[in-house]
């Protein structure tokens, strides 16, 4: 017999024995109108099909919904590849899993604007998801996340982790470049070593200091260099 009943809507309830059993979602939703990077695009999402149109289309009790988004790849949480500071980089078709998904995780805590080399010099960085808590996050979608004083790398410090080789480099504020002035050192260094930043992280006060694996993956479009991902931490409470 087939089950016709609909699934339940309840949210947070799976629960399953993997290698994880908490996880944080690190990313920002993405609504109609709000955000995407200042000066571009809002993103727009739309009906294709809406659900009182598709019961025109099928039988009674069979209802879809088909929606429609318009957006530049700068919009929410996002990934850049090389591809996006370099002609001859990798795009997003040709990112490595490796680097994205399930990757340890080294935190790093600053109150800095400017942070510098020093802000590494303990941390074990190679093969890891660097991900840098400036606590900026707390700012979203108001005037303050935007107005050019956000938590930035320095070159020093961009050049040292290009460096180290991490798996990849987040950060929880506008830019991981200062926006103030046109040079974007960090950008130049990370990509051009082909390390993946992610950039406008969340909730990295809920990451732990240890044991945690980071993932964050883009759709695989062929000529892109940014993308939205879905970032998130999952690691096991009784580690």
């Amino acid at each position: 017999m087939v089950n016709s009943s609909p699934p339940s809507r309840s949210q947070g309830s799976f629960r399953h024995a993997g290698a994880a059993d908490v996880f944080v979602d690190l990313s920002h939703e993405i609504v109609s109108g709000a955000t995407a990077y200042p000066g571009m695009p809002q993103p727009v999402l739309t009906d294709h099909i809406s659900r009182e149109q598709s019961r025109e289309m099928y039988d009674p009790g069979t209802e879809f919904h088909l929606g429609k988004i318009c957006m530049v790849g700068q919009t929410g949480t996002y990934m850049d590849v090389p591809f996006h500071r370099f002609a001859d980089g990798y795009d997003l078709t040709a990112l490595d899993l490796a680097r994205v998904a399930g990757v340890p995780v080294t935190l790093v805590e600053t109150d800095k604007q400017t942070i510098g080399p020093e802000c590494f010099a303990e941390a074990d960085l190679r093969g890891r998801a660097v991900l840098i808590r400036t606590g900026w996050s707390r700012h979203w979608a108001t005037d303050t996340y935007e107005n050019g004083e956000h938590p930035h790398l320095s070159a020093e410090a961009a050049a040292l982790l290009a460096e180290a080789d991490p798996a990849l480099v987040g950060i929880d504020s506008l830019n991981i470049d200062a926006t103030h002035i046109r040079e974007r050192p960090a950008h130049t260094e990370l990509l051009g070593a082909g390390i993946p930043l992610v950039e406008h992280l969340t909730n990295l006060s809920l990451v732990p200091e240890q044991g945690g694996r980071f993932t964050a993956v883009p759709i695989k479009v062929a000529g892109l260099g940014t993308f939205p991902v879905r970032a998130f931490l999952g690691y096991s409470r009784w580690a």
